[in-house]
C-alpha cells in the first residue's frame, strides 16, 4: 500500500486499505441499475436496440452487452438492499455538493448518516482534474468495482467435473465396438447459429439438463460432482467464464450462439398481421359453423420449395386445393435477395392462385378465411379488396384454432407425402384428389359427404347466409 501524502489524514490509509489502484475508467459504463433494467426489457421480448433505447444507452452498446453475455444476464437481477447508496442518491449527493452543501446537510437531505456521506466523498471522488471532485457516474463505477467479489466458476476449479461435462456434451460418436465415427466435415465455428441446411458436427450431444441429472446417478456419494444445468449454459454462453469453449454451443440441439429470451421467441415479427385481422376479430357466426362461407387455409410443403394450398369450409368440411406452380426461371436464375419467390407461393403468386380458386364460388360462400401466420398471405389486404373475402390470422403456434384445416392436411398427406416434390402435380390432379376427399362420408356430418352438404348449401333457397344459384 502506498504511503500517505504529507499532511494527509490518517483516514487516507484506511480508505484505501486492501484496495488496489483503479484504472482510469474513461467514460464509465452505465450503472448496474441501468443494466438490470436493460435485461428486464430483454426478458419482456423487445429487441436489443429497443431495450437499449428504453434504458438510455445507444443501440451498439446494447448489442454489445447482449452478444458478450450470450443473451443471458451476466449480473444478479436482485435489487441491492437499502444498506448501499443507490445511483439516484449519488446524483443527489453530487448536486448538493456542487451547490456548496456540507456533509451533515447532505446527510440530512438524503436521510443518511454523516459518516456515510463523508466516506463516500473521500473514497469515490473523481481525481482526474487534479483535485477531488465528486461525480455521480464515476462514484457509481468506483463503488461497483470495489464491490466485485469474483467467484471462480465450478467448472474452472474442478477438472474432473469439467471433463465429464465436456465429454457428455462434445464427446465423439462411437460404434458398438468403440471405434470413433468422425461424421461429416464441418466449417470452423464463426460465432453464428447452426448453419442452415448444412452438415453439423457429430457429438455425444447430451443436453445440460441430462448432464446435470446424470451426475447424481453416476456419482451418488460425491457431492463435488454436482452442477446445475443453468451453470453449464452460463459457461457456454457468457463470454469470459472460461470453463467451456464458446464453440461447443454447436453441440447443443438448437446450435444457437446466443440464448433467445423466451418472450422474444414468442414474439416473432409478423408485420402483415395487424390488430384488425387477428382471430378475435373474426365474426362470431364463424365460430359455431352454423353459417357456411367461412374457410380455413394453409399450405402443405414439399421438397424444393414446392407447395399446395388447402382451403376447407368450416360448415360442410368441403376442400379446395390451390395449384401453386413454380414460376418462370425456377432452377435457372440464381435467387435474388428480397426478389420474387419463384417457388410458387410468394405473396403475389399466392394471391393470384387463391383468388382464382375463391372467385369460382358465389359471394355468399366466401365470407372469411382463417390462415396461419405465414408470410405467403402478407398481401392479404389486396386479396380482400379483390375478392370481398376477409382474411383473419390465427394466434402464433396455435394450430387448434384451425382444426378442420389441420385434420384435412393430415388426410391429404396420404396423397402428397412429406419429402416429395409437390410441383409435379397439375391443377387437374389436385382437383381429382379434392373430389376424392369431398366424396368420403364423414362421421361428424352424420355419414354424409362434404360434397353433399356443399351441394345443399348451394341450392338452399333464401337460407340466411347461404348462396343461391338462381
Amino acid at each position: 500500500m502506498p504511503a500517505a501524502p504529507a499532511g494527509g489524514r490518517r483516514q487516507w490509509a484506511a480508505d484505501r486499505a486492501l484496495r488496489p489502484p483503479m484504472r482510469s475508467p474513461g467514460r464509465p459504463e452505465p450503472s448496474r441499475a441501468v443494466q438490470r433494467d436493460f435485461w428486464r426489457q430483454i426478458a419482456s421480448g423487445v429487441t436489443t436496440v429497443e431495450a437499449a433505447e428504453a434504458v438510455g444507452v445507444s443501440g451498439p452498446v446494447g448489442i454489445r452487452w447482449f452478444r458478450h453475455a450470450g443473451g443471458m444476464p451476466p449480473i444478479s437481477m436482485a435489487e441491492p438492499t437499502g444498506r448501499y447508496l443507490s445511483f439516484a442518491e449519488r446524483e443527489e449527493i453530487a448536486l448538493l455538493r456542487a451547490q456548496g452543501g456540507g456533509v451533515r446537510e447532505i446527510a440530512r437531505r438524503i436521510g443518511r448518516d454523516p459518516a456515510t456521506i463523508s466516506r463516500e466523498l473521500r473514497r469515490n471522488a473523481a481525481t482526474r482534474c487534479g483535485k477531488p471532485e465528486y461525480r455521480a457516474l464515476v462514484a457509481q463505477w468506483k463503488a461497483q468495482q470495489a464491490a466485485k467479489r469474483p467467484k471462480t466458476a465450478k467448472l474452472v476449479s474442478n477438472d474432473r467435473l469439467r471433463e465429464y461435462v465436456r465429454d457428455r456434451l462434445a464427446g465423439t460418436v462411437r460404434r458398438p465396438d468403440g471405434t470413433i465415427v468422425t461424421g461429416p466435415p464441418t466449417p470452423a465455428w464463426k460465432g453464428l447459429n447452426k448453419p442452415h441446411r448444412q452438415d453439423r458436427r457429430w457429438a455425444t450431444a447430451w443436453s445440460p439438463e441430462q448432464i446435470s441429472h446424470r451426475l447424481r446417478v453416476d456419482f451418488p456419494d460425491d457431492e463435488s460432482m454436482r452442477i446445475s444445468h443453468e451453470a453449464i449454459y452460463q459457461s457456454l454462453f457468457i463470454e469470459g467464464r472460461g470453463a467451456l469453449k464458446r464453440e461447443l454451443v454447436a453441440c447443443l440441439r438448437t446450435g444457437r450462439a446466443l440464448r433467445v429470451p423466451r418472450a422474444r421467441s414468442r414474439n416473432k415479427p409478423h408485420g402483415h398481421v395487424t390488430a384488425d385481422v387477428v382471430l378475435s376479430q373474426r365474426p362470431a357466426e364463424a365460430e359455431d359453423r352454423a353459417v357456411p362461407g367461412h374457410w380455413e387455409g394453409d399450405l402443405i410443403i414439399g421438397t424444393g420449395r414446392s407447395a399446395i394450398g388447402t382451403l376447407v369450409e368450416r360448415s360442410s368440411r368441403s376442400t379446395l386445393l390451390v395449384h401453386l406452380p413454380r414460376l418462370e426461371g425456377w432452377g435457372e436464375n440464381p435467387p435474388v435477395k428480397n426478389g420474387p419467390s419463384l417457388g410458387g407461393y410468394g405473396a403475389i403468386a399466392m394471391n393470384t392462385a387463391l383468388m382464382t380458386s375463391m372467385l369460382k364460388l358465389p359471394a355468399q360462400l366466401r365470407k372469411t378465411i382463417t390462415w396461419d401466420r405465414g408470410k405467403e398471405l402478407s398481401a392479404h389486404a389486396q386479396f380482400a379488396l379483390d375478392t370481398g373475402t376477409k382474411v383473419f390470422f390465427a394466434d402464433p403456434h396455435s394450430p387448434w384454432q384451425r382444426p378442420t384445416n389441420e385434420n384435412t392436411n393430415g388426410l391429404l398427406r396420404q396423397y402428397f407425402p412429406k419429402g416429395t416434390d409437390l410441383s409435379r402435380w397439375t391443377s387437374e390432379d389436385l382437383e381429382a384428389v379434392a373430389l376424392a376427399i369431398n366424396n368420403r362420408p364423414r362421421k361428424v356430418l352424420g355419414w354424409r359427404t362434404p360434397a353433399e352438404i356443399f351441394e345443399d348449401q348451394l341450392h338452399s333457397p333464401q337460407k340466411k347466409g347461404v348462396a343461391t344459384t338462381g
